[in-house]
């Protein structure tokens, strides 16, 4: 799968899921720009590993609308052009919080970073992306399909994703931008490492789901690629669920 001479933007690039799309497109013959926020080091040796004549980090602070220009701008700015969007930056807070429990503010900081700055990277990388059409992937999670108790503030801001990819879907395709969802269920990652890390809920997790173990982000980051590839022209305004089967008996 290539996307030859194709230019990438990933969000939250520098470790987990991020990493593995970056390194793959970078296989792929891309170049890549993607974003971190204090991940430097890792950052730094993700460029090094991939070539700085093809890869770039750029830090960024993904918490609204408009903070996501900035790394639009720098895509452009060190490559020429966009062709590809993937936003996977996010948060997810481990703590368990009832609704009643949860403060506004901790509400706000969830949906200002998982959909606010999604919005702002679709919204300033479009008028690159209509000038010779290109792909978007959001990633969203099992979580914004079926809800987690006690983690409204993450359910809630995934299924806007869900939402957002088909009304973009919809409404980009006339300028030939395909826009889909890849949807993970757990997945090993530093995101994940304290709560798969407990024997007891560990094991409940893996109990959850068919294959009987989580993913890997390589796992997450190959239908990323593939959405991206011309293997998936007929495909857009699609929710991938890749999550060991968890999602159906959910």
């Amino acid at each position: 799968m290539s996307v030859d001479g194709r230019v990438a933007l990933v969000s939250g690039g520098s470790r987990g899921i991020g990493a593995a799309t970056v390194r793959l497109f970078a296989a792929a013959a891309a170049r890549v720009v993607f974003t971190y926020q204090k991940a430097q080091p890792e950052a730094e040796q993700l460029v090094k590993e991939c070539g700085s004549d093809r890869c770039f980090a750029v830090q960024c602070d993904l918490n609204s609308a408009e903070s996501a220009g900035k790394a639009v701008q720098a895509a452009v700015d060190r490559f020429g052009k966009l062709d590809i969007l993937v936003a996977n930056h996010g948060i997810w807070p481990d703590e368990d919080i009832a609704v009643e429990a949860m403060t506004v503010e901790h509400w706000r900081k969830t949906q200002a970073i998982n959909v606010d700055a999604v919005f702002g990277l679709v919204k300033f990388a479009v008028p690159h992306l209509q000038k010779h059409g290109g792909h978007i992937v959001l990633v969203s999670s099992t979580s914004g399909q079926r809800g987690e108790a006690y983690h409204i503030d993450y359910s809630a801001s995934k299924g806007a994703i869900i939402s957002m990819t088909k009304t973009l879907s919809s409404e980009l395709l006339k300028h030939n931008i395909r826009v889909n969802c890849v949807a993970p269920g757990w997945v090993a990652t530093d995101m994940s490492a304290s709560v798969l890390a407990k024997a007891e809920t560990g094991a409940q997790i893996k109990a959850t789901i068919p294959l009987g173990r989580v993913g890997t982000p390589e796992e997450i980051a190959g239908p990323i690629l593939f959405l991206c590839t011309e293997h998936a022209g007929f495909i857009s305004g699609e929710i991938f669920n890749v999550n060991g089967g968890a999602v159906l008996v959910g």
